[in-house]
C-alpha cells in the first residue's frame, strides 16, 4: 500500500507571524483566547483574502463575460485569473478543466447528474467507501435509485484504513465508477487514492476523488494522481464560502451534458434548439460567485507563499503532539489511528456525550466539532453515535494542543 511520506518538520516556521494574518484569532470566547480547532468544517480567512474581497467589491465589481466596459473587463480578467491560479494549484493540464462550483457537494452532484445520467444504467455498480462524507454518498444513491444501479462499499480496518484487497475484489464487469474521499473528514485517514485510481483504470473504470479535506493539507497533483474528477471547497482552505472547484479531464467534460441551463452556458438559443458553450462555461450557468472565486484565488496565493509542504509538516507535528497527549489521558478513546493521517483527531470521553464535551470545551474557549460529522455509516462501523473532533490548521500551535488537553481534563472533572 503506497502512501505519501511523513512530512518533515520545516527548518523555520514562524506560526506567530502567520497567526497575525488572521484577525479572528484575536477573538476571546467566554473570556478566554479562542482556540479554533474546527478547521475540517471551515478554516479561517487571512487578512490578504479579506482585503482582496474588499478590493473587488469597492473597485472592480461588475458582471463578467457580457460587456466591454472597464469594470466588466476588469472583473472578467480577475475571475479567469483565479481559474488559472486554481489550475496551477492542482496541476491541471488546462485552465478549462477547472469548473467553478458552489463547493464540493455541487461538484459531486454535477458529475452524478451529468456524467452519471449519461453513463450509468440498470445493473451497473458504483464503488464508494465506508468512510465517505454524506455528500459523496447521497448523490450516488439518488442516481442509483433512479437508474437501477447498485452501490458497493469498501470496508476499513479498525484503524480507519481502507482494505485494498476488499476494494479490488469489488470490481467486476458491472463496475462503472469509483468515488472516494482523499482524506476522511471524520478520522483524518489519508487514503491511497493513487493506487486505487491505477487499479480502477486497469479495469476501465473512471474515478472521482473528493478532495475537500485533502486540498487544505496536502499538495494535490491531479495529473500525478491520474484521477478523472477532483472536487474541493474554498472555505476549507482559507477562502470564502459558496465557492469550490470541479476538476475534470477535458475529454470527459466535453462529452458531458450541461448540469444547469441558463445564461453564459450557451452558444446560441432559439425556441427550436440551443447549442452550448465550450467548457468551462458550459457548466457555469448564470452569474457565478465572482467575488468568491477571486477570493479563492487569493487564498491559494496566500497558501502558496507558505508552501503546502511546510503546512503539512507543521500540522503533522501538531497531530503527533495531540495524539500522544490524548492517548496518555485516562478515559479518552481515540478513533481513527491510521498510519497516514491529516491533522484530524476524533475522540470520545468515557461516560460523557460528545455534545456535552463540545459545550464545556466552548466555555474554555476551545472550538471543536461534535456529532456524526456527516459520516453516519462510518459512525455505525465505529460503534458510536457521535464523536468529538479536533481538526488543526497551519495557524494552530502546540499551545492550542495543550489547551485542548487541559479543556478535556476540565470536562472530565465536571463529570467525575
Amino acid at each position: 500500500m503506497s502512501h505519501p511520506p511523513t512530512p518533515v518538520a520545516p527548518v523555520a516556521f514562524d506560526v506567530a507571524r502567520i497567526r497575525a494574518d488572521f484577525p479572528i484569532l484575536q477573538l476571546a470566547v467566554a473570556g478566554k483566547p479562542l482556540v479554533y480547532l474546527d478547521n475540517a468544517a471551515s478554516s479561517q480567512m487571512p487578512q490578504a483574502v479579506i482585503d482582496r474581497l474588499v478590493r473587488y467589491q469597492t473597485h472592480e465589481h461588475a458582471n463578467i463575460h457580457r460587456a466591454v466596459h472597464y469594470l466588466s473587463e476588469t472583473a472578467t480578467a480577475a475571475y479567469e485569473a483565479a481559474r488559472v491560479t486554481l489550475q496551477r494549484f492542482i496541476n491541471a493540464a488546462e485552465a478549462r478543466e477547472v469548473i467553478f462550483t458552489s463547493g464540493t457537494t455541487e461538484g459531486i452532484n454535477l458529475v452524478a447528474q451529468s456524467w452519471g445520467r449519461q453513463n450509468i444504467k440498470a445493473g451497473d455498480e458504483i464503488i464508494l467507501t465506508v468512510l465517505e462524507h454524506h455528500s459523496n454518498i447521497v448523490p450516488w444513491q439518488m442516481l442509483a435509485t433512479d437508474k437501477g444501479a447498485t452501490i458497493r462499499v469498501v470496508p476499513m480496518n479498525d484503524a480507519g484504513e481502507l482494505q485494498l484487497d476488499a476494494y479490488e475484489a469489488l470490481f467486476n464487469e458491472h463496475t462503472r465508477l469509483v468515488s472516494v474521499g482523499h482524506v476522511s473528514n471524520a478520522l483524518g485517514s489519508i487514503h491511497p487514492v493513487k493506487e486505487m485510481i491505477a487499479f480502477a483504470h486497469a479495469h476501465g473504470v473512471p474515478v472521482l476523488v473528493d478532495g475537500a479535506q485533502a486540498a487544505p493539507h496536502l499538495a494535490v497533483d491531479v495529473q500525478e494522481l491520474d484521477c478523472d474528477f477532483y472536487v474541493f471547497s474554498g472555505h476549507k482552505l482559507c477562502g470564502p464560502t459558496g465557492i469550490g472547484i470541479l476538476y475534470g479531464r477535458a475529454a470527459l467534460l466535453e462529452a458531458m451534458p450541461p448540469f444547469k441551463g441558463g445564461g453564459d452556458m450557451i452558444h446560441t438559443v432559439s425556441f427550436e434548439k440551443t447549442t452550448y458553450a465550450p467548457i468551462p462555461n458550459k457548466f457555469e450557468a448564470g452569474t457565478p460567485p465572482i467575488a468568491a472565486a477571486i477570493g479563492l484565488g487569493a487564498a491559494v496565493d496566500y497558501l502558496n507563499t507558505i508552501g503546502m509542504a511546510t503546512i503539512a509538516a507543521h500540522e503533522h507535528a501538531l497531530l503527533r503532539d495531540a495524539t500522544e497527549q490524548l492517548a496518555a489521558t485516562p478515559g479518552v478513546r481515540l478513533l481513527g489511528t491510521a498510519q497516514h493521517k491529516a491533522a484530524v483527531l476524533s475522540f470520545v470521553l468515557q461516560g460523557i456525550h460528545p455534545h456535552d464535551v463540545g459545550t464545556l470545551l466552548n466555555q474554555e474557549g476551545v472550538a471543536v466539532r461534535t456529532g456524526h460529522h456527516c459520516a453516519q455509516p462510518l459512525m455505525a462501523r465505529l460503534g458510536v453515535a457521535a464523536t468529538s473532533r479536533a481538526s488543526f490548521a497551519f495557524y494552530n500551535t502546540h499551545a492550542d494542543v495543550d489547551a485542548l488537553v487541559a479543556g478535556i481534563r476540565t470536562v472530565q472533572k465536571v463529570f467525575a
